[in-house]
């Protein structure tokens, strides 16, 4: 991102925003309800357009939506809620894109889809509808749909990973299981993934670097480390969930 700025109708949600990631970073973008965190992961999936300044993945600059691209840039979505199709089974859930692709061996789709599911720990389920699982397995088949690759795709392609509040409303076990996913996920993958969440554990063992966006801006950029000790007022206040700050509560 060079000099990106959002505008939705009056509200300037980014304001002249810059960003440079490189392949392996793990980043978790954090910062009040509101700010402006969503709003970047539908840039990146290319669901939205900036309404000023430049947007490049993998060099390539993003003038169209997703849907318009011949060729888009290889960008996997992993939202809060599993978002499986409920009359297509697991396996149909996750080869879904390589179903839709055409051309492909069954028998290619099949073991590249039971290698995504053993990877994130789910044996024995492919024939079963998503109904039929617990909401924690449910994530994970999500997990598995993000690692199926474009076969398309040159090996130099980068993979850019979203995830989407991954954790939220989960207890803490299941916190710690989905974190060690996300990391897992993203390493198989190979390539570099983006984190929103709110959920403090989340950030700090999922991220190796952090932002805090707010007000239209990146308030605070730094590696994982210095998040944790870092006396900016923006970082100080976010950890410690304090009213007083320069972040003001939505409704004040």
């Amino acid at each position: 991102m060079k000099d990106l700025s959002v505008e939705l109708g009056s509200n300037k949600v980014l304001d002249e925003v810059n960003l440079a990631m490189v392949a392996g970073e793990r980043l978790a973008i954090v910062g009040p309800s509101g700010s402006g965190k969503s709003t970047i992961l539908r840039l990146l999936a290319g669901l939205l357009l900036p309404s000023k300044g430049s947007l490049q993945i993998a060099g390539i600059e993003q003038n169209y939506l997703r849907l318009d691209q011949n060729s888009p840039p290889d960008v996997r979505l992993v939202f809060q809620n599993p978002a499986l199709l409920a009359s297509l089974t697991v396996r149909e859930n996750v080869g879904f894109l390589l179903e839709k692709q055409g051309g492909l061996p069954d028998d290619f789709i099949n073991k590249k889809v039971i290698n995504c599911l053993q990877k994130v720990g789910l044996y024995d389920v492919a024939d079963k509808f998503p109904n039929q699982l617990s909401g924690g397995m449910q994530k994970r088949v999500s997990f598995a749909r993000a690692l199926i690759s474009d076969s398309k795709r040159g090996k130099e392609s980068i993979p850019l990973l979203l995830y989407d509040e991954p954790t939220a409303g989960l207890d803490p076990i299941a916190c710690t299981r989905i974190e060690d996913l996300i990391i897992k996920t993203t390493e198989a993958a190979q390539g570099c993934s983006i984190v929103v969440s709110h959920v403090s554990s989340t950030i700090e063992r999922t991220a190796n670097r952090v932002i805090l966006l707010y007000g239209g801006k990146f308030q605070w950029d730094g590696s994982i480390d210095q998040f944790k000790q870092s006396e900016n007022s923006y970082v100080k206040q976010f950890r410690k969930g304090n009213l007083q700050g320069p972040m003001q509560p939505e409704d004040s």
